[in-house]
């Protein structure tokens, strides 16, 4: 059966009341990231005990009466991460309680987390991913893209309480609830980038100098040319065709891009060109920041024997040993820098006896 489609304020208005009286509500969201540049929140799915809803945010009006039902109650999600940063940039603050069962999933030990995955090895069901990359911008949905989105959220209540089972079943309930609440702070973090060092993509630290000034240059044409057309950057090209352009333009060799046509291929060439030819003082140079001195013998000794006892405890845990620290977190506390430990949670710090 086909979900109601709510694409009018008095539609949303009318399902409040059923969603005010629930404790708590699976959540999905989608977005147009892979066909439009400026990147729009297209859909919100919605599915409490009995009822699947999908909500229309392209239809132009405004949420807030939804996210004030979602006030007090657990939310569900499946990889809540993203879907909380989009709802907050369309004026949702954060949850009070989140239940995220891909977080749940992993520290079952369930190595196939994908919600698809899930919904195959407790359910039966094998779902289609036909509608994965469609653009959720167009209306009107398809009937295949609208059974693909209920599906995001039909099972995620019922995931939740057969995941909620096993997790107490393994005394491990305490650290759902630490890497829940985990979540919700870092998706409450917004991440910033130095302006000014958005340019150095993948493989951009592989040149120097003028390669490095022309690299510049190029993404920047590409960017003003994505944001013209209302497409994403890799529909203009892929990050490894402007590096290796780059490098060609910096070596005084042929730069041949088939998939470059008209004035688009023209302003092209001209960025690369003007790259060429400034002079050494405005090249990019690499961002200054505070090196830390490199890792003492005894703190690398320390290092190796914090992984070993990870990849101890989680062997015997059957957990993927990243889950318990990552080797980023684990050099991190072995050479002693600042605030190391506060990047564990208390549970993770309790396993490596920290």
């Amino acid at each position: 059966m086909t979900a109601p489609f709510l694409d009018t304020p008095e539609a949303l208005t009318n399902v409040l009341p059923l969603l005010s009286e629930q404790p708590r509500i699976a959540i999905d969201t989608e977005a147009d990231s892979l066909h439009c540049y400026f990147e729009k929140l297209c859909l919100v799915q919605v599915s409490v005990p009995g009822e699947d809803l999908l909500i229309d945010p392209l239809a132009g009006f405004s949420l807030a009466p939804l996210f004030e039902t979602f006030a007090g109650k657990e939310l569900v999600f499946h990889g809540a991460d993203y879907d909380l940063r989009l709802l907050k940039r369309n004026g949702f603050t954060e949850p009070t309680r989140l239940f995220d069962t891909m977080i749940a999933a992993r520290l079952c030990g369930i190595t196939e987390f994908s919600l698809a995955a899930l919904i195959k090895r407790f359910f039966g069901l094998e779902l289609t991913k036909a509608s994965q990359k469609a653009n959720w911008a167009r209306r009107p949905l398809s009937p295949q893209m609208l059974e693909y989105a209920v599906n995001d959220t039909r099972f995620l209540l019922r995931l939740a309480d057969i995941l909620k089972e096993d997790l107490c079943r393994l005394g491990r309930w305490t650290w759902f609830e630490q890497s829940c609440e985990r979540a919700i702070a870092a998706a409450n973090v917004t991440k910033e980038r130095d302006p000014e060092q958005l340019w150095r993509i993948s493989g951009s630290h592989e040149l120097r100098g003028r390669a490095s000034a022309i690299l510049r240059a190029l993404w920047r044409w590409r960017e003003e040319e994505a944001q013209a057309v209302d497409r994403p950057t890799f529909h203009i090209l892929h990050n490894e065709q402007l590096v290796d352009a780059a490098s060609r333009f910096d070596r005084g060799l042929e730069v041949e891009i088939k998939s470059l046509r008209g004035s688009r291929r023209k302003r092209f060439y001209e960025a690369g060109e003007k790259a060429l030819v400034l002079p050494e003082s405005e090249w990019p140079t690499l961002p200054r920041g505070t090196r830390r001195p490199r890792p003492t013998p005894a703190q690398e000794d320390h290092f190796r024997t914090l992984k070993q006892k990870r990849d101890a405890v989680a062997a015997q845990l059957q957990l993927d040993p990243a889950l318990i620290a990552p080797k980023s977190v684990l050099e991190a506390v072995a050479y002693e820098h600042e605030d190391a430990l506060s990047r564990l949670m208390p549970w993770q710090r309790e396993l490596l006896a920290l």
